[in-house]
């Protein structure tokens, strides 16, 4: 018949005869490797040119939305005064109309 198993422990269990011995590992630890902008940097001319050419790119995008955004916005107000001046004469020529009358 079939005896059931129980989980064994992840740890090893250490009994009272066997003494705690520190560990033998005597390999260097490698240093941990640089993090951050410089180190992420790339080290040819090739490399550098495209990051510069991508800055610049990116300024250029970005500088042409603000452009987009403020001619958006000088032609709603071109707009908006157009026809309010309509709207003033239309008042004006219907007021005129109903004195008149």
């Amino acid at each position: 018949m079939l005896k059931p198993r129980f989980p064994t422990p992840d740890t090893p269990v250490l009994t009272a005869h066997t003494p705690a011995t520190p560990p033998t590992d005597t390999t260097p630890v490698p240093a941990p490797a640089p993090t951050g902008l410089p180190a992420r940097l790339p080290r040819t001319t090739g490399a550098t040119v495209a990051l510069a050419a991508g800055g610049v790119a990116g300024v250029l995008a970005l500088a042409s939305v603000a452009v987009s955004l403020l001619l958006a916005v000088a032609v709603t107000a071109v707009a908006l005064s157009v026809s309010g001046l309509v709207v003033l004469f239309l008042v004006r020529t219907l007021r005129d109309e109903i004195n008149h009358h």
